[in-house]
């Protein structure tokens, strides 16, 4: 069984996982650690329970769009670093996921 550490926004992981899938660990660990980080400058400092969860919705979101067909204008990439656009981006999904959270409560 290998295992990898993986940071995520400024916080290490060690994860287990099958041989040869650390790369591809690694890979995925990279596109929450900038969501995290984006949420983090967005956001400022907030707790790891509420950094999940975030993270977590912003992929769901993202899914959702994907699965329904829809043209992922809102789909982050992290390969695509065009600061500017993924700022507003992600300051679109907090909204829309602090209005839900608002909801919630």
């Amino acid at each position: 069984m290998g295992q990898v550490t993986i940071t995520i926004d400024k916080r290490e992981f060690a994860i287990k996982c099958e041989d040869g899938q650390e790369g591809h660990i690694i890979q995925l660990s990279r596109i929450l650690d900038e969501k995290a980080k984006l949420l983090s400058q967005s956001l400022g400092m907030i707790n790891e329970n509420m950094m999940l969860a975030m993270v977590g919705l912003l992929l769901a979101d993202e899914l959702q769009d994907l699965k329904q067909g829809k043209t992922p204008s809102q789909v982050l990439s992290v390969e695509n670093n065009e600061d500017t656009k993924i700022s507003e981006q992600l300051n679109s999904q907090i909204n829309r996921i602090t209005s839900l959270i608002k909801e919630i409560k």
